[in-house]
């Protein structure tokens, strides 16, 4: 299984997804700051991933810590005040995907429940072991996603997939290709159209050398393509991962999804968003209230480096948009299935299973 996060007890190794797939590079992240740094530039990138590697990003600030020689209950506190900031840096790296906040808050609850440790050691046992749950966690939820899902694509299924939301953007497995990679691994007969997702890429060098190293038909297509193929009738069904899923459905996720929802309804083709439980945010009732990430114009004007538009040119640069969950068919979890209206299934499975609503 490709690990784009691997943590390796004093150090977090992170697949540098800039780099594919020209190049299978890794970088070592020593301290928080180096983490909070690749999240930004997008060293590593998808909403799961990068609540993984905030985590560690904790546990990496409470490794570094250098005591300052006070008394221990003051020295606690300077401790707990250092995981703090650490926790606000990692925070402020990327404001879209609601799984980088619930990372760093279990890992902040975890600090404050292990109110009987009296030395920064013990605590930093237990933030160690918080991060490693949340990463077999990502890796079991992503899994279930993957059996919950594979019901919904039929055999000689013609799957059309935006962005890359396979193990390169999660703990491991993938939440829409973990799907795929299940139904493939059933015996199911595939192909998978990939979007090249202007403007970085990431279905051109990620998604397609993801499904090349699995095995799985796939062809690469422009972002502009997608419509003529469901008017040739080449597409059977759209299926896409999520940054944040709002109460009523509405879905963030990578700049381009809300076209192809639009074009799957003009089209009468299924529409399913795939993600993990952690990237549900109960506590927004609708996508309007989600933060879009705005980048560099640098990214649009250039391609992998190269300039293809003048360079005084002003740029809009949405990392995001919002799909209306009345576009959605169906959004697959690790905790079921559920379809519209969402504002009543989604709590209603939260309720269920008795787990967090945000």
């Amino acid at each position: 299984m490709i690990k784009a996060v691997d943590w390796q007890g004093d150090c977090l190794r992170l697949l540098d997804q800039t780099k594919l797939p020209r190049l299978t590079e890794y970088i070592y992240c020593r301290d928080f700051q180096a983490v909070a740094e690749a999240i930004r530039c997008m060293q590593v990138r998808g909403a799961p991933a990068i609540g993984t590697a905030a985590a560690f990003g904790m546990v990496l600030a409470a490794q570094n810590y250098k005591p300052g020689g006070l008394t221990a209950p003051a020295e606690m506190d300077r401790f707990r005040e250092s995981l703090a900031e650490a926790a606000q840096v990692l925070s402020g790296t990327r404001p879209t995907a609601v799984n980088l906040f619930w990372a760093i808050e279990r890992m902040l609850r975890k600090l404050k429940e292990k109110t009987s440790a009296h030395t920064p050691a013990e605590l930093i046992t237990a933030l160690e072991e918080e991060a490693a749950a949340i990463y077999q966690e990502d890796i079991l939820m992503n899994q279930r996603i993957g059996q919950n899902g594979c019901a919904l694509i039929p055999d000689g299924a013609r799957i059309l997939t935006h962005c890359n939301a396979g193990a390169l953007a999660t703990a491991g497995f993938g939440t829409a290709l973990g799907i795929i990679r299940a139904a493939h691994a059933s015996g199911r007969n595939l192909s998978v159209w990939v979007d090249e997702t202007r403007p970085l890429l990431q279905g051109a060098r990620l998604t397609a050398w993801e499904l090349l190293q699995e095995g799985i038909a796939a062809t690469l297509i422009t972002d502009s393509m997608a419509g003529f193929l469901m008017q040739q009738g080449k597409v059977d069904l759209v299926l896409i991962g999520a940054d944040r899923i709002a109460a009523n459905g509405d879905t963030a996720n990578k700049i381009g999804s809300y076209s192809l929802a639009v074009l799957a309804k003009a089209h009468g083709l299924p529409f399913y968003v795939a993600a993990p439980w952690s990237t549900v945010d109960l506590s927004l009732s609708s996508g309007q209230a989600i933060p879009i990430e705005e980048r560099e114009p640098a990214e649009v004007r250039e391609i992998c480096g190269q300039p293809v538009a003048p360079a005084q040119v002003p740029v809009y640069n949405p990392a995001f948009d919002v799909t209306p969950g009345r576009l959605i068919t169906a959004i697959i979890t690790d905790r079921g299935i559920v379809s519209f209206p969402f504002d009543q299934s989604l709590p209603a499975i939260a309720g269920a299973q008795g787990g967090e609503t945000t």
